[in-house]
């Protein structure tokens, strides 16, 4: 049984009467993104929560924008788990986003690797897809559905964010950004208050100057 598999055997045992849904956009560069993606994870353990994973773009939301030379450059390399995720979601479904996240999320963030083409055929083979996606990283064939997911979330949340974007109770916002993760029940914790702050008309924002970097294993803090 491949990761896709198990992933959605293990959904069909979850009573979804019980559950609040919520929306997770998320582009596998971002480390920030995978900390709380990981987060997320937490609160599925611990809370009645049933989060759908989705793509936003780095690549899409710096268009145009003057960026650093380093930092251009990596959007430009940008498109291509992005565009894969699109296509592997198109052809197999939507329960093969959040593993070829996780596969792609792992070598970028905890392995440190640069190569994306490698990162794509590793992440592809890891969950059992086609090799033959990868050849959608250097497409734009389907960046009408990549610009689509990602105007979903912007549409919710405003222009001058980033990833990740999590909507719940019909309202969406930027982050948390943590780092690292919480985990168990402090993980819940953070959860009841995001959920307090997106059920409060009128509220925006919360924010502190980051003082610590992303922090991938608890054990580094």
């Amino acid at each position: 049984m491949t990761v896709a598999e198990t992933a959605e055997a293990t959904q069909t045992d979850i009573d979804a009467e019980t559950l609040t849904s919520a929306e997770f956009w998320f582009d596998p560069l971002c480390p920030w993104a995978w900390l709380t993606s990981r987060w997320g994870m937490e609160v599925e353990r611990v809370r009645s929560v049933d989060i759908t994973w989705s793509v936003m773009s780095l690549s899409v939301l710096n268009e145009g924008r003057d960026l650093p030379e380093e930092y251009r450059e990596m959007m430009d390399r940008g498109w291509g788990p992005v565009r894969v995720i699109i296509a592997a979601a198109r052809d197999h479904g939507d329960m093969v986003v959040k593993p070829l996240y996780d596969a792609m999320g792992a070598r970028i963030h905890l392995e440190g690797e640069r190569d994306f083409a490698k990162v794509i055929a590793a992440a592809l083979d890891e969950v059992g897809l086609p090799a033959e996606l990868a050849d959608y990283a250097d497409s734009d064939v389907l960046d009408a559905q990549l610009r689509a997911s990602h105007q979903r979330a912007i549409d919710l949340v405003g222009d001058e964010v980033g990833t990740p974007v999590i909507a719940v109770d019909g309202q969406a916002f930027f982050g948390p950004v943590v780092s690292p993760a919480p985990q168990g029940e402090d993980a819940g914790r953070l959860w009841d208050g995001f959920r307090l702050v997106a059920g409060t008309p009128g509220f925006f924002e919360i924010k502190r100057s980051r003082t610590v970097g992303p922090i991938f294993d608890p054990t580094d803090d």
